[in-house]
């Protein structure tokens, strides 16, 4: 083989390896409530979370099929021991909105934790407020 055709069959394995991306670990989750997830606001239902890229979530929503990117802020080390299951935690906070005379609550997507991955913080609720922890399944 010549030099010509070694440069050939290296281009094709760099074009092959650059159309793959890395696995990342995928889940899916119930979530209960409507909520709202960086600037979205979405229904209750399945979501399967997987990362994106280096700075965003995807969130599937498995009855339509349609996807929607959540950036995260930063990524959070796995705790000791770490987590088993994936998890999301959700902020409940009271809110007097639309009206004063109607007291809602707001679901607020504070962390995503899938398996085997360091933690996504997604938002930090300043003021009152109680964390609830959704326990996922694992996508294979």
């Amino acid at each position: 083989m010549n030099f010509r055709g070694i440069g050939v069959i290296a281009v094709a394995a760099l074009a092959l390896l650059a159309g793959v991306s890395p696995a990342h670990a995928q889940a899916t989750f119930k979530i209960p409530n409507p909520f709202q997830a960086a600037d979205l606001k979405l229904p209750k239902g399945e979501y399967r979370f997987a990362q994106k890229d280096a700075g965003h979530l995807t969130l599937r929503q498995e009855s339509t099929g349609k996807e929607f990117q959540v950036a995260f802020t930063k990524r959070l080390a796995q705790p000791s021991p770490p987590h088993d299951d994936p998890e999301l935690v959700i902020d409940a906070v009271g809110n007097f909105v639309p009206s004063y005379t109607e007291y809602v609550t707001d679901y607020v997507l504070a962390e995503v934790w899938l398996p085997g991955e360091d933690g996504f913080l997604i938002h930090v609720m300043k003021g009152a407020h109680e964390s609830q922890t959704i326990k996922g399944q694992k996508v294979k």
